[in-house]
């Protein structure tokens, strides 16, 4: 039992302040300048979510305020008839038709191209609404500009072929191209197989007398006879 002495009183005050004193320090974390010596808790990321990165932001270019685009513009590729006048075909081979002409001199804006770049389709002359196709492989064009910047154009709508079949007996020569046709003798070999133009046929085996055939269209899907020759005799082919 404790002794009721006055003089036990200030040592106890003086004890219970020590213990209350010792408790709140636990309590009550130690908040200083120092950093502390106790190693940073680790952050555990969630593998199972992906993590979401955003791309950098791409400049754009400005659009105007006025609702209208800006479109790169192409250059312009030309192509000009020289040395003499040239067939406009339908399609980009000799083998079609020829369905106008782009005279000597004249200029065509460059629509497209074929697969070789060897043709190019340009508007018909005339009739903006139609286009056709012009050879570049000949010393009768001129291009300005890069044929390969034209977009590219298959045709597949393919040419007929069209025939001349001589039936003389005399070999016969056209022109222009300078074919020679053997005669009715050397069949089947007497029938070639022609590119479809505008042509005289000319007696080979005569040739100092006037043409046989003057000046005729030979069109896709035809065949024509040569039925007279040089001398003027005429005969049918069997």
């Amino acid at each position: 039992m404790f002794n009721n002495s006055p003089k036990l009183y200030p040592w106890l005050v003086a004890l219970a302040i020590v213990i209350f004193s010792q408790a709140c320090a636990a309590a009550i974390p130690l908040v200083s300048g120092t950093p502390s010596s106790q190693p940073a808790q680790s952050l555990s990321l969630n593998t199972s979510t992906p993590i979401i990165q955003n791309d950098p932001v791409t400049p754009t270019a400005a659009v105007p305020t006025n609702g209208t685009v800006v479109t790169k513009t192409a250059s312009v590729i030309t192509v000009t008839a020289v040395n003499g006048n040239i067939f406009i075909r339908r399609g980009p081979n000799l083998a079609y038709n020829p369905i106008s002409v782009l005279k000597k001199g004249e200029s065509a804006i460059g629509l497209a191209r074929d697969v070789l770049a060897r043709w190019v389709q340009i508007p018909m002359p005339g009739q903006l609404d139609k286009t056709g196709w012009v050879s570049i492989q000949t010393d009768y064009t001129v291009v300005n500009g890069n044929v390969m910047d034209l977009p590219e154009l298959m045709t597949v709508d393919w040419p007929v072929a069209s025939y001349l079949r001589n039936c003389t007996h005399h070999q016969m020569i056209i022109k222009p191209g300078d074919t020679i046709i053997p005669s009715s003798f050397g069949a089947p070999d007497n029938e070639v197989w022609i590119y479809p133009g505008i042509y005289t046929v000319y007696d080979y085996d005569l040739p100092d007398q006037p043409e046989v055939m003057s000046s005729f269209n030979l069109r896709e899907g035809l065949e024509i006879d040569i039925r007279t020759d040089g001398s003027g005799e005429t005969r049918k082919c069997p």
